[in-house]
């Protein structure tokens, strides 16, 4: 049986405390669900089978990393005022597989990211390190480039909410972090606007996820369904590939 827009689901995605949050739409219309999941490849199984998946997590990683991490950071943080800090510099391939634990303890984990730095250093111009907060989402890389390149491609995106945000401002970024009271506002009446559903904006975040984390899975939500349309644009177009042939864009 030929599936319908009406039965497809699409899904935005943040990395969160717990593992995932995914917030689950459809093409258009008000139906919508969000969930945490532990793993990122639990996001393709569930009963929704997303179609698309807009993912706030670096797709394509460069072999190596230029000044400000690859051209689509370099692109989209022209966008962006206040917010570029938002925008994560994405370091080597190597530097990212270098050290993937398990780890023992914090000391273990630091070593490992001192050797993850030295990798960095070698493969990066100019050499950079690699900070503790990078380093602590290098395992979520991991997980979505491994999903991609085991299980799915075509259906996985790499998007940033500032940017989204930025798109549904009219082109103007929204200044007050989505961390205070006025901007995590600013950021509802957006998505509202732009037709997400009233309830799944304004709902508690599920259990495992933040407020934050909720919001962002939102917003790369709105760009799924963008995506799906076929009105999202890759940030820089035309976007290079990985030595892997991932796509290394940034869509909105």
């Amino acid at each position: 049986m030929t599936q319908t827009n009406k039965d497809l689901w699409l899904a935005g995605v943040d990395s969160c405390p717990k593992g995932w949050v995914a917030v689950f739409v459809r093409p258009s219309g008000q139906e919508a669900d969000a969930r945490v999941f532990c793993r990122f490849s639990d996001i393709l199984t569930a009963p929704e089978a997303p179609s698309v998946i807009a993912v706030d997590m670096p797709i394509g990683l460069p072999t190596r990393a230029g000044k400000g991490g690859r051209a689509a950071e370099a692109t989209v943080r022209q966008l962006l005022n206040r917010r570029r800090p938002s925008v994560f510099s994405v370091p080597s391939r190597s530097a990212v597989y270098a050290e993937t634990g398990p780890f023992k303890n914090q000391k273990d984990k630091e070593a490992a990211r001192r050797k993850a730095s030295d990798v960095a250093l070698t493969t990066s111009d100019p050499p950079r390190k690699i900070s503790v907060q990078s380093f602590a989402i290098f395992s979520k890389i991991r997980e979505v480039d491994e999903v991609i390149q085991t299980i799915a491609r075509q259906q996985i995106y790499e998007v940033h909410p500032e940017i989204a945000f930025w798109l549904m401002n009219s082109k103007n970024e929204v200044a007050d972090s989505k961390k205070t009271q006025n901007g995590a506002n600013h950021r509802r009446r957006l998505l509202t606007d732009w037709k997400l559903p009233r309830h799944i904006v304004n709902l508690r975040p599920p259990k495992g996820a933040d407020a934050d984390d909720l919001l962002d899975a939102l917003a790369c939500a709105a760009i799924a369904r963008r995506l799906f349309a076929g009105n999202a644009q890759p940030f820089p177009n035309p976007p290079p590939r990985d030595t892997h042939g991932l796509v290394m864009a940034i869509w909105a």
